[in-house]
């Protein structure tokens, strides 16, 4: 028989972290500083270049460390009030503790650094870049991870390396409509002790909560992923949901029973409302499904497609091709000048909504193809394309996509980066192919982040 605790046990103590006084070098790419101890690289959240900081050493491994922001001893002049409580638990927001100025200026010089790693790009010049007029509030789509502690509802993101769920109620990137849906979800999942999933234990039903909002419109579009199909509790949720935010258009159930860190499932069920959320940003109206993706700043993303639009340079007599076309955004944008637009994307649904966004805006002189860029690519005759916009992942562009488009020779392409390393590779590969680099325009898409969007100007021949 298992012994009862005596009365005079204690819990067992956390254990103290060893904490040391560093000053931090540089930032890397992530936004994170960077400094020396014990020989090693020790990143710390939060820290800026210049500063000596005290910090507890919260990981540490052969070649590199990990720590944990205690207090600032000496301050940067770029430091500013923060205006996120949460920001050093949350940690989504890596730059939201600098000054805007000194944000633009640390993602100029990633991108440069970017470029001077290839000869062949080393002497470009980026025009300067473009700054977002709202720093704050422009995120209009949110994925956030739920989880339950001492008790209470959790809804935020998860902490670094952990699947511990930091809550981030009232995030100040968030549209301020995604911040009232979070707080009435939260609400009423603690009201209805809805049972959270767990990722340790694998048991539970609420996993996710994903929110898209139309601004324009003031219309929201909400997706609940869970861990298996569920109709009673999921739809009070759903109905509540939609008595106390009148402005949620569409609710969704997508069931997510893998053990892993995808968030989405295949299967997505509409519970109420309609079917997509319809949008606008520039010209063109957008109906986006629950699982498409699009991007998270509207009106920097309205003037990236403008500036696409600006560079292609079509007329009736000219066709385009947009590879990782997601729901036709600059597809459709290059269509009302171009003879024809072939947009190619690998997620059928997304496939599904840009067909549906040609019909809506009256452009039938788009097709849009679901499968794999190199190969569709293939099937184009070289010459056909005078213009190619490529939109690619963090990840970049795949060498056989590109050795593939510049085999089809067209006259200029347009390279849309969300990550300055891969389109300083890309960029290196087409340079080799003839392609030469006419003009560079950074976008900050993501004010307080680390994450840089940049475009690119590539002429054949020049």
């Amino acid at each position: 028989m298992a012994k009862r605790p005596s009365k005079t046990s204690r819990p067992p103590r956390r254990k103290t972290l060893p904490t040391t006084e560093v000053t931090i070098r540089y930032l890397n790419d992530d936004g994170m500083g960077v400094a020396r101890h014990e020989d090693k690289e020790l990143l710390v959240a939060g820290a800026l270049a210049g500063e000596k900081v005290l910090v507890a050493i919260e990981h540490s491994g052969q070649r590199r460390s990990i720590g944990q922001l205690r207090r600032v001893l000496e301050k940067s002049p770029l430091r500013v009030t923060t205006p996120c409580s949460l920001a050093d638990r949350c940690q989504g927001c890596a730059l939201i503790h600098m000054d805007y100025a000194a944000q633009l200026r640390f993602k100029e010089a990633r991108l440069k650094q970017a470029l001077a790693n290839y000869p062949s790009l080393k002497d470009l010049l980026p025009q300067p870049i473009w700054a977002a007029d709202k720093p704050l509030g422009y995120r209009t789509n949110a994925k956030l991870a739920l989880g339950r502690q001492r008790g209470q509802i959790q809804i935020g993101l998860y902490k670094r390396g952990t699947h511990q769920v930091v809550d981030i109620e009232g995030c100040p990137l968030h549209h301020p409509l995604i911040n009232r849906i979070v707080q009435v979800v939260k609400d009423e999942i603690q009201r209805q002790k809805i049972y959270i999933y767990d990722p340790k234990t694998r048991r539970g039903l609420l996993r996710y909560l994903l929110v898209k909002i139309s601004p324009g419109a003031g219309k929201a579009m909400v997706t609940f992923v869970t861990a298996e199909r569920n109709y009673r509790e999921i739809t009070h949720l759903a109905k509540w949901l939609s008595r106390k935010v009148p402005e949620v258009v569409s609710i969704h159930q997508n069931i997510n029973a893998s053990t892993g860190n995808v968030v989405l499932g295949r299967e997505t069920i509409r519970m109420l409302g309609v079917a997509d959320l319809i949008d606008q940003v520039g010209d063109i109206r957008l109906r986006i499904s629950p699982t498409s993706f699009f991007q998270v700043n509207h009106e920097q993303a309205g003037r990236i497609y403008k500036l696409v639009q600006q560079w292609a340079k079509l007329d009736k007599t000219q066709a385009a091709l947009d590879l990782y076309c997601g729901i036709g955004g600059i597809a459709l944008h290059l269509a009302g000048k171009a003879e024809s637009v072939t947009g190619v994307e690998v997620v059928e649904e997304a496939v599904r909504n840009a067909t549906e966004n040609a019909r809506m805006n009256r452009l039938s002189n788009c097709r849009f193809l679901a499968g794999d860029s190199a190969d569709l690519i293939h099937d184009l005759a070289p010459g056909s394309i005078q213009v190619a916009v490529v939109n690619p992942p963090r990840s970049g562009c795949q060498a056989e996509v590109l050795e593939a488009l510049a085999e089809l020779a067209p006259g200029r392409i347009i390279y849309v980066s969300c990550n300055p390393a891969t389109l300083a590779r890309d960029l290196n590969l087409l340079q080799s192919k003839g392609y030469g680099v006419a003009e560079l325009q950074p976008v900050d898409m993501f004010p307080q982040t680390a994450h840089l969007e940049t475009v690119a100007h590539l002429q054949c021949g020049a």
